[in-house]
């Protein structure tokens, strides 16, 4: 395989990790916003029934409950997910997208902050009460999030192969 076959691959994969670490950025602002449009959803028509046996939609109205309360008395502790969001858009791994051999590091940073949700969701979850299912919808953050960084790297191993 010629080496701009690995470097498209590459950054297609990086594309996919990109989009998410974007997405998953961008919309850690309008948390109580998008609470409420949520809640909206799971209370219209056949959703209700699904979403309160799964239990999914008392823990979205908990949720949206508690955020519209601290947002009312406690504005600033928001300023946590803001970081947060852009935490997401600034580590959008820019560098290995431009160059994937040289800035190989970043992916091996990636895939290990990927393993390191795992944990985080399965400890700290229940230290915060948070339900087990919503801990492995967390966690597969982690799982889903590690296979394009996987696969990038395969290609970045294949392209040094073929550069030297």
């Amino acid at each position: 395989m010629a080496q701009p076959d690995h470097l498209r691959r590459i950054r297609c994969w990086l594309a996919v990790f990109i989009t998410g670490l974007v997405l998953s950025g961008i919309t850690a602002f309008p948390l109580e916003a998008e609470l409420s449009w949520l809640a909206s959803i799971l209370h219209a028509g056949w959703l209700q029934p699904i979403s309160e046996f799964t239990g999914l939609l008392p823990w979205i109205e908990r949720v949206k409950d508690a955020l519209r309360i601290t947002n009312a008395i406690y504005p600033f502790l928001a300023y946590g997910t803001d970081w947060l969001a852009f935490a997401h858009l600034v580590i959008a791994f820019v560098g290995p997208y431009i160059d994937p051999v040289r800035n190989k590091w970043v992916i091996t940073c990636g895939l290990i902050a990927c393993a390191g949700v795992i944990p985080l969701g399965l400890i700290a979850g229940p230290i915060r009460g948070i339900p087990f299912p919503w801990r492995l919808i967390d966690c597969s953050f982690g799982i889903f999030g590690s296979i394009p960084l996987l696969l990038s790297r395969q290609s970045i191993r294949a392209l040094e192969r073929e550069q030297v």
